[in-house]
């Protein structure tokens, strides 16, 4: 768009070109701060998805883990009937509680992998644990989803919560 004369009428190539330029520069500032609010909405929006699974992973393990602890009657009856001496109970409800802890608090990166790591197997090890014993669906629904919810925390967690190592190869 030829704007500016050379105040005889004239248009004038050199102003036009510099308010061209202008334009242009004033367009690609607008498109980039527009982009970078959108990131920093989707980056909030992955925040929020991220504090929601891990709260009810946490909420599922921590629940799991003390009622290992207790010894309560359905976990000793489904640790007998899986084939697990019952002493696994306590072992089981000890790392699950840490790996809560682990998860929950900042920092600590290598150890939040390794909490990651204990629920994924121990999730899907209660699955094969009772698809072998043959029990139904709703019997290994529990870890399934628990185990889902696992990945999905570790998949989506943000960039502080990650080692360097693992955010570099995203």
């Amino acid at each position: 768009m030829e704007l500016f004369t050379d105040g005889i009428g004239r248009y004038s190539k050199e102003w036009n070109d510099k308010f061209n330029k202008l334009e242009r520069i004033i367009k690609s500032t607008y498109l980039k701060t527009n982009n970078m609010e959108q990131k920093r909405t989707s980056e909030k929006k992955r925040k929020i998805f991220y504090w929601i699974v891990t709260l009810l992973l946490a909420l599922g393990m921590i629940s799991g883990g003390i009622a290992q602890l207790i010894r309560a009657k359905a976990n000793v009856e489904g640790t007998i009937h899986l084939g697990y001496p019952l002493y696994i109970m306590f072992i089981l409800g000890t790392w699950k509680i840490l790996g809560v802890i682990v998860l929950l608090i900042p920092n600590f990166l290598l150890i939040k992998e390794w909490a990651y790591a204990g629920f994924f197997f121990a999730m899907t090890g209660a699955v094969v644990s009772h698809l072998a014993s043959g029990d139904s669906f709703t019997e290994y629904l529990a870890p399934l989803l628990f185990g889902v919810l696992t990945v999905l925390s570790w998949w989506i967690r943000p960039d502080n919560r990650k080692l360097p190592q693992v955010i570099q190869n995203n």
